[in-house]
């Protein structure tokens, strides 16, 4: 009888430690792409993850006094130790999450890039002189710290989430406690080490493993917590405001997302088809602004669903820590399969066209859905109304621009949109009227470490990136100073 393999154990980062829970919990993260167990994590008590709060807190109040720019000199450490590591990152999150290797080393490397973009951010933000109504007064308007952030993670980007809340928090003169997802924590108790090993001081960053229900709802609740920056579902998002609001800390969530892409009759159309399907299978499709829905206009509706159609039938599906040629890896887990299928057949069930796909793919293990194109949907139906967040083009036709944009603002969500035209005026209207955060011109959806991504109704609060995302770590504090030459002279 063979023994059975030891899985790898990560431990919590804690006050500059690694430690276990001392309950002895833990959860066992699972490969969804052979669905075989690769590691186990602690499992937090609400007691712990109060410990790396206090912990947080405490460092903070030395942490703001580091001059900004020596902060920043440690965020370019980390960038310079995270490109070091590529290889064993990258393999980190292929292993947990399912990423194509391609897109596993972009994450990674574009990781780095983010904490040096934020790391130079430390020299530029700035306060303001305002000119006052009295003699002998001056009015500044300086930008401080908030406090302690929490910082919690989905499972699609978890690498690159750890360094879009982390970069901003820490050159500003926060610290934080981070919470990754219960799927994909190895790879932020990886980073953890990278932390350590720069020399961050003991409690500037915390890494807490646990459900949600337990690590999540206290970094919500707890009054030391100064922001939450949340990633994930809508309901998740709810629920840390509702918790937040007895203390009224400041949430910043980016939530779900429902990107209409309007393709019309001018487009160039293997652009569009190209630009859409590369927003759709990223990350498997679980992206919150990949293109969800596709309305196309009439006269060209044919032969884009074609040229669609059989682009997207060619993707290959598969492990990808097997196989560096696929297109596609697994979804995260059962469920997720589970709900893109039930989403699937109950539009093929109400009238819908399945032109290819449609189906889980014939592989015996792992959470592998193949990539669908859908036609004869209605705009009313779940598949358009709803996110799906798998490989899947649910696509509407239309006759005029001004309709496109009607049914693409006609949704809860707006996180994310694109338009497909050679027309200016075309572009220009799409600009002004959807009703969404972001919108992409003639490119795939993905937005820049220098722009703000943020999104509208339902889609979020607050937002991320560039100079205004920074802003979202930092309080307000006004200063007025008057003066009194008299006694000056004395």
């Amino acid at each position: 009888m063979s023994e059975a393999i030891a899985l790898k154990h990560y431990q919590m980062y804690i006050n500059g430690q690694f430690v276990d829970s001392k309950s002895g919990n833990t959860l066992t993260v699972i490969n969804p792409s052979d669905e075989q167990p690769i590691s186990t994590v602690p499992s937090a008590t609400v007691e712990e993850t109060r410990e790396a709060i206090d912990d947080a807190f405490e460092a903070q109040k030395s942490w703001k006094e580091v001059p900004a720019a020596t902060r920043g000199a440690y965020l370019h450490k980390i960038a310079e130790e995270i490109r070091s590591q590529e290889d064993d990152l990258v393999s980190i999150l292929m292993e947990e999450q399912g990423k194509i290797k391609s897109l596993a080393q972009t994450e990674i490397m574009f990781s780095a890039d983010y904490f040096d973009y934020m790391a130079a951010a430390a020299r530029m933000y700035e306060g303001e002189v305002l000119q006052s109504d009295n003699p002998n007064e001056n009015i500044m308007i300086a930008k401080q710290p908030i406090g302690v952030a929490a910082g919690i993670l989905p499972w699609n980007f978890p690498f690159f989430l750890i360094a879009r809340k982390m970069g901003p928090a820490l050159v500003t003169g926060n610290t934080i406690v981070i919470k990754p997802s219960s799927d994909t924590p190895n790879n932020a108790l990886a980073f953890a080490k990278i932390c350590d090993k720069v020399g961050l001081p003991k409690g500037v960053v915390n890494f807490v493993t646990g459900p949600g229900a337990v690590v999540g709802s206290e970094l919500s609740k707890n009054k030391k917590i100064g922001i939450i920056s949340l990633t994930g579902s809508v309901d998740s998002g709810r629920r840390v405001m509702s918790d937040a609001a007895d203390h009224l800390a400041k949430v910043s969530l980016e939530l779900g997302g429902k990107a209409p892409a309007i393709v019309c009759k001018d487009a160039d159309i293997d652009l569009a088809v190209q630009a859409i399907i590369d927003s759709r299978v990223d990350n498997n499709g679980q992206v919150c602004n990949n293109a969800e829905r596709v309305y196309v206009q009439e006269d060209v509706a044919n032969e884009f669903v074609k040229k669609l159609t059989d682009k997207m039938s060619k993707i290959t599906v598969g492990d990808p820590n097997k196989d560096e040629t696929i297109g596609m890896g697994p979804l995260i887990n059962k469920a997720a399969l589970d709900n893109v299928d039930g989403m699937v057949q109950r539009a093929v069930k109400a009238g819908g066209k399945v032109t290819t796909g449609g189906h889980p793919a014939d592989i015996d293990k792992g959470f592998y859905y193949l990539p669908t194109v859908i036609t004869n949907v209605k705009q009313d139906s779940e598949i358009i109304q709803h996110e799906i967040f798998g490989p899947v083009l649910p696509i509407v036709t239309f006759k005029t621009l001004d309709e496109a944009i009607e049914m693409s603002n006609d949704n809860d969500l707006g996180l994310t949109s694109s338009i497909f035209t050679e027309n200016l005026d075309n572009a220009a209207k799409a600009a002004n009227e959807l009703q969404d955060g972001e919108t992409y011109i003639n490119r795939y959806n993905f937005e820049a470490i220098q722009g703000f991504h943020a999104g509208w109704k339902e889609s979020g609060v607050g937002g991320a990136d560039g100079k205004h995302g920074l802003d979202e770590f930092l309080n307000t504090h006004v200063v007025y100073l008057q003066r009194h030459p008299e006694k000056g002279n004395e």
